[in-house]
């Protein structure tokens, strides 16, 4: 197993050039993501969170600075992209839809077919195979885009706030499928999240980022054990102590914004 980090970034920068005018959108950001680590982004609106994620997903290029993916096998895909919403096909069956990736890699049928029926289950999807996307609920189509990200098996996730237009009991229902699938694959996780109590739910370390031009200019471990329980986690004073110290950090970075 390699001792270097799955994600590491170097004084990355991303400056968006418009006209006349710049806007520095990220700004030195040095970052360390370890194999299997589940990490969750936070920091006001504005401050480059989906632009870090869209950097390493290659739909963007950095301004300066470097990033590297450990590799690891050499037939899967480095990342995959979950989306709020908008990512799955509409014309294509939920089961089309999860089968997906697996297809555009040109596995074989049986492999594929595997693959799809059990991450389908796994979100408690399977009985919805053949349904298309304007059939199913929000909560719905955001199990059909975790379980085609997991179905195909990259390095990394990543993750951009998939549950934020959720209600709360979707949203949590969700999350428990996501750390059950996430407890057995060990995938490398780098989720953006405007939820406190999301972040320290689901991950192992927290990043606060600050208001644009955004950097990381904090982080937090979680220690709590797994498989963690949402009455667990609320009831923790550790945690109530986290959550204050992280709200405190987001006030001051929006107000900072506005002077």
């Amino acid at each position: 197993m390699s001792s270097k980090p799955k994600i590491s970034i170097q004084d990355l920068t991303k400056v968006f050039y418009k006209k006349d005018n710049s806007v520095t959108a990220l700004e030195n950001i040095s970052l360390n993501i370890e194999d299997g680590e589940f990490v969750c982004l936070v920091g006001p609106s504005g401050c480059g969170k989906t632009t870090l994620l869209r950097i390493l997903a290659g739909l963007e290029n950095q301004s300066s600075g470097e990033f590297t993916i450990e590799p690891g096998d050499e037939d899967r895909p480095s990342q995959s992209m979950v989306f709020q919403e908008r990512g799955i096909l509409p014309w294509m069956t939920v089961e089309e839809n999860v089968a997906f990736g697996l297809e555009m890699r040109h596995l074989p049928k049986a492999i594929v077919k595997e693959r799809t029926a059990y991450f389908l289950n796994k979100v408690g999807l399977g009985k919805f195979a053949k349904m298309y996307p304007n059939e199913l609920s929000g909560g719905m189509k955001q199990r059909v885009s975790i379980a085609r990200a997991f179905a195909n098996d990259p390095e990394i996730l990543l993750m951009d706030e998939p549950f934020g237009a959720l209600d709360e009991q979707n949203k949590y229902i969700l999350q428990e499928e996501l750390l059950s699938i996430w407890s057995e694959t060990k995938k490398t996780v780098l989720f953006i999240t405007h939820s406190i109590d999301e972040a320290l739910y689901l991950s192992d370390r927290v990043l606060l980022m600050s208001a644009q031009p955004g950097k990381i200019v904090a982080e937090m471990k979680i220690d709590l054990p797994r498989p963690r329980k949402l009455e667990d986690f609320r009831s923790n004073p550790e945690m109530a102590s986290k959550f204050l110290a992280i709200w405190r950090h987001l006030q001051v970075e929006v107000q900072g914004s506005r002077l």
